[in-house]
């Protein structure tokens, strides 16, 4: 008699738990953003920081517009925490496109602006992206901390 109501109860504890725990667990992939938003930002550029141009370069901040309608960048800032700016010139992003802003030096391109910096922008230990409205107000923003990557997806 006791096996038979230890059954149930185990089970029914079984039950509780496992479904607690898929409850508890998160989502492995996020979904993603609409409108206009920071994508993909590569805060240690691959190999030494040397600061040369070519490492620079390297580190960048995709904006990614996720709307059905071309997108005018002009007057927008890039802010991160230290208070570097980056102000978007007249520049278009498709819909569904995505522009990448290099740290380091370069013509503006199809799908690459680049901010002429001669120094580092992201912090490779913590830092936080911010894109800003020509009004002032904030349209998105992605932080993080040290890792081992050097890439943080925002979206």
């Amino acid at each position: 008699m006791r096996i038979r109501t230890a059954v149930p109860l185990v089970l029914a504890a079984t039950t509780a738990l496992t479904g607690s725990l898929l409850l508890a667990t998160p989502a492995s992939a996020a979904k993603h953003q609409g409108g206009v938003h920071l994508g993909k930002i590569q805060y240690d550029s691959p190999g030494k920081d040397t600061r040369s141009n070519t490492s620079l370069k390297a580190e960048w901040v995709e904006i990614h517009n996720n709307t059905k309608a071309k997108f005018q960048l002009k007057g927008y800032k890039l802010k991160d925490n230290t208070g570097y700016t980056y102000t978007f010139p007249a520049y278009s992003v498709g819909a569904g496109r995505t522009v990448k802003v290099h740290t380091g030096k370069a013509r503006n391109s199809s799908g690459h602006l680049y901010w002429n910096r001669g120094s580092y922008v992201w912090n490779n230990t913590g830092d936080k992206a911010r894109l800003i409205k020509p009004n002032g107000k904030l349209l998105d923003s992605c932080s993080w901390t040290k890792s081992s990557k050097g890439t943080k997806n925002c979206h």
